[in-house]
């Protein structure tokens, strides 16, 4: 699960609610505008919705090692 996380927020470790990749994220899944997204609502978002962000952590992470193990 954290190497998904170190993996998402690449460049962006410091300041995840500047992300690309994240903010499309939140922005398909809960449908906030990602340029309108604050850090603020970014961490309310991650909070509120921490089940469902640890169960899309668990999953990439079974995505990249099957990934991994057929290269």
């Amino acid at each position: 699960m954290l190497g998904a996380m170190w993996r998402l927020s690449k460049a962006y470790r410091l300041r995840p609610w500047r992300s690309p990749y994240l903010l499309w994220r939140i922005e398909t899944y809960s449908g906030l505008h990602a340029d309108r997204i604050t850090s603020g609502e970014f961490w309310n978002f991650v909070w509120t919705q921490r089940r469902e962000l640890m169960r899309f952590l668990h999953w990439a992470d079974r995505m990249h090692a099957a990934e991994r193990a057929n290269s």
